[in-house]
């Protein structure tokens, strides 16, 4: 990529257009707790909006300037902005990266959008709305109920006062709002798939209607030094278009991992699209030239077996929740996750901002993509998670970084998926409903236990020492045993089918060690050391053990930073490491026993260090 820092500037930097406006800062704001707003119509007044918040940081933080942590189910913001610059046929879009949960936007006293789902984008056409001339006025309700366990919530507690392993809520806007001018026909997507075996990258286009007569579309690809490896011009009669490029760069086998994109090396490909119609659309983006399978009990990457070395990311600011701080903060927990030698990371219970996958792309971590559980089953909690999940897979799937889609963890939300047909069905369905959308990348069901059909074998267990891990995953026959009955937490590993076949297995969540808390102290952890030497201890022999096991594909260490009352991360909330980098990065790097070539590399690395010493 030629110029990361600056595609960083957008705030969807895979759909980038020139001239984007920001709409974050100081808004007018208030609560309305008596649910009056609708019946006064509040979106033509601003003498009730008494408060003011500074976007995008929720309410219930301290960066928005309110710090209020009650429940207030609905809240209504209001600011004015200037009208963009726009020539005849063009158009002028605001969008919201995330709105939790539930909410209506009118610009000028009209309704312009409604939209359900708190973790998903949504875009509004306000052309219609802006009034020549005048300052505009945009107004937003937003509903997020607190008590409703039917609504796809992730880590955000229900109750007033964060308890065990659940956090203070994030409501109302907590991702950028931002206009874009673009001409009246328009991409609203636009998808990458590689097909690295028969040299070729697979796009798939949606307009915002269908055109009038058929328009071209030129699109090509250059790596960051200039080089083109493919241009191409089609022609679209739809509104949506899919078609193949060809890249013959790739059909040198020898020659071609130089673009192949990995986390020891994430090359980016530029894209430039052009849409040709009244008014030119110009779209810049990116992909990456890899592909990722599973086979023989092993996670592949680029065709090659590759051992994932995660850690679990809650994503979670003390200062502003699930809300950045600042992009820069997005940057930087990326290089915090490289530092301590993890390869990738599982971000937990959320729907992670594009910017933040934007530097895993760029700095190479591998990223599985979690749905916000709900914690009731239902009907509306079935239409809804589906729903929003489908939404994300739709925004989130041409990131190169992104490797498994993750619907369900744990049973939330199904938890009596092992008795109850319809659970199961559902779980099921959420699976075959992913690899409909994408079925370029692995999906585990249910991570934990309890999966129906999954692609990973992904077994959550806390011993609290090597010797526990020893006894499960170091033999193939014990490997064999645990799946086939009660895993760790006393659940099933897998529901229905005992033929796993190829599916590797994964220790997605493990560790979770604490320092031992101080008397009234809140916490949670679910295991204590005394200090740091214990700490480094009990990692080394946690650590040694999943790496001598040669049955394992792959871990993820529990958890990058330590969140509210959950103390167990590597990581203090502010973000500062409890040991050494070098020492963390020495421990999770540890060569897999079920990987030979990692054996060698590291016998090797092993001789140069020492023969250098001796010089």
């Amino acid at each position: 990529m030629k110029d990361p820092q600056n595609a960083a500037n957008w705030h969807n930097p895979q759909v980038r257009r020139s001239g984007e406006v920001d709409l974050c800062g100081e808004w007018g704001f208030a609560h309305d707790d008596g649910n009056q707003g609708m019946h006064e119509g509040w979106w033509e007044r601003s003498d009730v909006f008494d408060q003011a918040i500074i976007v995008p940081y929720p309410p219930e933080s301290k960066l928005s300037g309110l710090r209020a942590t009650g429940f207030h189910p609905v809240i209504w913001y209001r600011r004015s902005f200037a009208a963009p610059a726009r020539g005849e046929g063009e158009r002028v879009l605001m969008t919201f990266g995330a709105v939790d949960y539930a909410a209506r936007v009118w610009v000028n006293g009209q309704c312009v959008a409604t939209h359900e789902g708190g973790h998903v984008p949504f875009t509004a056409d306000i052309t219609h709305a802006l009034v020549e001339g005048e300052e505009q006025v945009v107004v937003v309700r937003a509903e997020d109920q607190p008590k409703d366990v039917r609504i796809p919530r992730g880590k955000q507690d229900w109750l007033e006062e964060p308890h065990k392993i659940w956090y203070h809520r994030t409501s109302g806007i907590w991702q950028p709002v931002w206009l874009t001018v673009v001409p009246d026909l328009y991409m609203t997507d636009i998808h990458f798939t590689p097909d690295l075996a028969n040299a070729r990258v697979r796009c798939d286009i949606r307009l915002n209607t269908v055109p009038q007569a058929p328009v071209n579309l030129s699109i090509a690809l250059r790596t960051g030094d200039g080089q083109v490896l493919a241009q191409q011009a089609v022609s679209i009669a739809d509104s949506e278009w899919g078609f193949d490029i060809a890249v013959p760069h790739l059909e040198n086998g020898i020659h071609r991992d130089h673009l192949l994109w990995t986390p020891e090396n994430p090359n980016l490909v530029d894209v430039d699209l052009v849409l040709e119609g009244a008014r030119e659309d110009r779209v810049e983006s990116y992909l990456g030239l890899r592909g990722v399978a599973v086979g023989k009990r092993r996670f592949l990457l680029n065709g090659m077996p590759y051992y994932l070395r995660m850690v679990l990311g809650q994503n979670y600011w003390p200062e502003s929740h699930l809300a950045a701080p600042s992009p820069d903060a997005l940057r930087r927990e990326v290089e915090l996750i490289k530092e301590m030698g993890f390869n990738g990371v599982r971000i937990h219970q959320k729907i992670e901002d594009p910017r933040f996958l934007f530097w895993c792309d760029v700095l190479g971590v591998l990223v599985w993509e979690e749905m916000p559980s709900a914690y009731a089953f239902s009907a509306s909690g079935v239409e809804r998670l589906s729903q929003e999940w489908a939404a994300a897979i739709r925004r989130d799937k041409s990131h190169p970084c992104i490797v498994a889609w993750v619907p369900l963890n744990e049973s939330w939300g199904v938890h009596y998926i092992a008795d109850r047909p319809d659970q199961k069905h559902y779980a099921k369905a959420l699976y075959h409903l992913t690899k409909a959308l994408d079925s370029s990348r692995p999906v585990i069901s249910n991570d934990g236990w309890e999966m129906v059909e999954s692609d990973i074998l992904s077994v959550h267990d806390y011993a609290p020492d090597g010797k526990g891990i020893t006894s499960r995953y170091h033999h193939p026959a014990d490997v064999e045993e645990m799946l086939g009955s009660m895993a760790p937490a006393r659940r099933r590993i897998v529901l229905d089918d005992p033929q796993w076949g190829d599916a590797p297995v994964m220790l997605t969540e493990f560790g979770g060690l604490s320092f031992l808390p101080k008397q009234g102290e809140r916490w949670h952890g679910y295991s204590t050391v005394a200090d740091p030497a214990e700490f480094e201890a009990r990692l080394n022999d946690i650590f040694t053990a999943i790496a001598e096991s040669p049955s394992l594909a792959g871990y993820c260490y529990t958890q990058l930073t330590d969140t509210e009352q959950e103390v167990n991360g590597l990581l203090t909330e502010s973000r500062e490491p409890k040991l050494p980098f070098e020492t963390l990065r020495e421990i999770t790097t540890k060569p897999s026993a079920g990987l030979p070539h990692e054996q060698i590399d590291n016998a090797r690395r092993l001789a140069r260090k020492a023969a250098a010493g001796q010089g």
